[in-house]
């Protein structure tokens, strides 16, 4: 028989701690339920103000386990950690969290935006933390089988993944995906926000969306438009414009928003549409061109660049985004450190300015405001999923 002491803090007190007394002998399961019940207050501890509950295994097992959950007041905190009480559990796990390199998944091949943006997370937890955060490509299916990978992942925090909005509207466009974006992994913070950007091959005669909607009516079907994926965001944008319009677009799907990018350049394709961090190099060295951006106001990063609502497409608003996610269980208090971390990273003065530059606006909001907007934007996609009866390919 084995008797164990440990103290560590509890989150359903808040500032408290709770200090368990283990009198175990072997257990023949490995999986052990146990119940809680109140047996009273001892005088002494009601004296200073705490509360005692004790944690017996049922009959049935040969453990006896006696918890006693004692309440402080925060400003005791410091007074314990300086007594060198050791703490365990998920503070003391974020506290020495990472211990070994992380693999940051991303759902689509290399040189796409959602590719370009981790790696500058990355490296940045890279250089904070002295660990090798490795970006980890796993293209296919429209993102899901990276994200599924996140997914079935242990839950240590060690495994996280780059999604974009194009997720969002998987939820809708397949009928059966091999996770659930919302029960199965765990928001860790929203990197950035950007527009898209239409663009064609220069040898496309149209130099305005207005003048390319009017080739698209006068020669049905001539037009191909790439995207990152079948049912992608990309996909959605071309076809939401093939709707809005009332043209005949061809969508022609890759693995990745640069392998399409590779296309339209090489005139293969004629149009994409994509972030103007993928885009714009290959704009200003004039190998492809530009006319209009997705969002409902004009990019910082271009302003000479109407919108598509400017140009005579009234409805049309398409927002990209890319964030963190986890997988589902990752103890709170290292989802909460990935959070700060990554936040902090895109806010630097080698980043955002550089990000901006892009047409990226660096976000790094917490995790509930994370999740929240990923549970509003499968709403809003599903909607529109529904309007141009966009379906899988």
């Amino acid at each position: 028989m084995q008797e164990m002491r440990v103290l560590w803090p509890t989150r359903v007190l808040g500032s408290g701690f709770v200090e368990a007394s283990f009198e175990a002998a072997r257990a023949r399961k490995p999986h052990l339920e146990y119940q809680r019940f109140a047996q009273g207050r001892a005088d002494g501890l009601q004296q200073c103000g705490w509360e005692r509950h004790n944690i017996k295994a049922p009959a049935e097992h040969e453990e006896k386990v006696a918890v006693k959950i004692i309440a402080l007041r925060s400003t005791m905190i410091a007074g314990f950690a300086a007594l060198g009480y050791i703490v365990p559990g998920q503070t003391a796990t974020a506290q020495n969290y990472p211990t070994k390199p992380i693999r940051l998944i991303v759902p689509f091949p290399p040189g796409g935006g959602t590719d370009i943006t981790a790696r500058i997370i990355a490296q940045k937890l890279t250089e904070r933390w002295s660990q090798q955060v490795v970006v980890d490509n796993r293209p296919g299916a429209n993102g899901t089988i990276g994200v599924e990978i996140t997914a079935k992942s242990a839950p240590d925090g060690y495994t996280i993944t780059m999604i974009s909005s194009s997720h969002a509207v998987n939820v809708s466009l397949y009928a059966k995906l091999p996770y659930d974006l919302i029960r199965d992994l765990t928001p860790v913070t929203q990197a950035t926000s950007q527009p898209y950007s239409l663009v064609i091959h220069p040898s496309v005669p149209a130099k305005s969306v207005k003048e390319l909607i009017a080739l698209a009516r006068a020669k049905p079907g001539s037009l191909n438009y790439g995207s990152s994926g079948a049912g992608g965001l990309s996909h959605l944008s071309g076809a939401l414009l093939a709707t809005l319009a009332g043209v005949n677009l061809v969508h022609i799907p890759y693995k990745g928003g640069a392998l399409a990018m590779n296309d339209v350049i090489g005139g293969q394709i004629q149009m994409l549409f994509g972030t103007l961090l993928l885009t714009g190099p290959h704009v200003k060295a004039g190998r492809l061109r530009s006319l209009a951006v997705t969002t409902a106001k004009r990019a910082p990063a271009a302003p000479e660049l109407p919108t598509m609502m400017e140009t005579g497409v009234p409805g049309y608003e398409v927002t990209q985004w890319y964030g963190i996610l986890a997988p589902a269980k990752v103890p709170p208090a290292i989802i909460d450190k990935l959070s700060k971390e990554i936040a902090r990273g895109l806010h630097e003065p080698d980043v955002k300015p550089r990000l901006a530059a892009d047409g990226s606006d660096a976000v790094g909001n917490a995790p509930v405001e994370f999740g929240a907007h990923i549970k509003a934007e499968v709403v809003k996609y599903a909607k529109i999923v529904k309007e141009i009866g966009l379906k899988a390919e």
